[in-house]
């Protein structure tokens, strides 16, 4: 007999997983609410893809617990299964079967009977977008048509979590937008938990509801894409002002908004808290002081540089990749 042991979607406690002396989990806690997205992020080899192979029951972690769907990943593995819908990266997509035949396979495998399996077939080929190219070869299918293919045989059987491993790498603009939407709509129309890791910063921060960065094997920072990014520091507006203008320094910095003035010739720098309200005070203030604005920037931090303070390194999506020591369990 099985049961459910926690509400949270996903939560795992001083979660380890060692090859020889080798940590490449080295201790983490989670705890993912239901009907949460999740973005997971590290730098190369830091334990992302060790942390979700245990939570999808793939590894066995050396230490700790973790539980998925209210289930023991180790104790209740084949409980955790039928919850949890998986697209890993390099999906292994049977070039010689038509994308209605792998879906159909999956969803008897799950226990659908033919009726639901071709009824869930039919739905989520709308729903993913290869609807039309379902009697198709996968052979012919492009990188976009498998990873949204990918996508529909881990739904097939209405999972409580879906876990995506870096679903858009290698996707032209238009096909990782299209899988954004659809990650989207599976969150706010069917409530789904999704748990995401993604080597695009971007794409955590229009996605995720929170965030956590690991490194190391640990999870060295944890909260909302605008959190984390307050963490790091100030917004800065950037303004090249016109020959022969006045010293601004004090009349910028007397302004209720700013926090630090920095100026290099005609280059101000203004450090703010909250540069998109500082703006207009600040444009207002350089007109009255007789300085002409010729170009004015507003940047925010982003998790690029959220996770350069953290980790001492950009995480950048064009770089080459090694990937995690990973061994396949007995």
């Amino acid at each position: 007999m099985t049961s459910r042991h926690h509400d949270a979607a996903i939560r795992s406690r001083a979660l380890v997983r060692d090859f020889g002396d080798h940590h490449a989990v080295a201790g983490v806690d989670l705890e993912v609410g239901r009907g949460e997205v999740y973005g997971f992020l590290g730098p190369n080899g830091a334990g992302k893809s060790t942390t979700v192979r245990m939570l999808c029951t793939l590894l066995a972690p050396t230490s700790g617990d973790a539980a998925v769907a209210g289930f023991d990943v180790v104790s209740q593995p084949g409980d955790v299964r039928l919850r949890i819908g998986v697209a890993l990266q390099d999906a292994a997509l049977d070039p010689r079967q038509t994308g209605r035949e792998l879906l159909r396979l999956q969803g008897r495998l799950y226990g659908l009977s033919g009726r639901d399996a071709d009824r869930r077939t039919q739905q989520l080929g709308e729903l993913i977008d290869v609807a039309d190219a379902l009697d198709r070869p996968i052979a012919g299918y492009s990188g976009g048509m498998k990873r949204r293919l990918d996508l529909a045989a881990a739904l097939i059987h209405n999972p409580e979590v879906l876990f995506l491993d870096e679903p858009t790498t290698g996707l032209d603009p238009v096909s990782r937008t299209t899988v954004w939407q659809e990650v989207e709509r599976l969150n706010h129309e069917l409530g789904m938990t999704i748990f995401l890791t993604t080597q695009y910063l971007e794409e955590a921060d229009v996605l995720a509801d929170r965030v956590g960065i690991i490194d190391d094997g640990r999870i060295v920072a944890e909260g909302t894409p605008a959190e984390l990014k307050r963490r790091v520091g100030n917004d800065l507006v950037i303004v090249t002002l016109g020959r022969g203008a006045p010293d601004v320094r004090g009349t910028l910095a007397a302004l209720p908004e700013v926090v630090d003035v920095d100026a290099h010739g005609n280059e101000v720098v203004i450090s703010s808290e909250n540069g998109s309200a500082a703006v207009s005070d600040i444009v207002v203030a350089l007109r009255d002081a007789g300085a002409e604005v010729k170009e004015l920037t507003l940047r925010t931090p982003t998790l690029d540089d959220v996770f350069l303070e953290l980790t001492g390194s950009r995480m950048s999506a064009d770089e080459e990749r090694p990937r995690e020591r990973e061994e396949v369990p007995a």
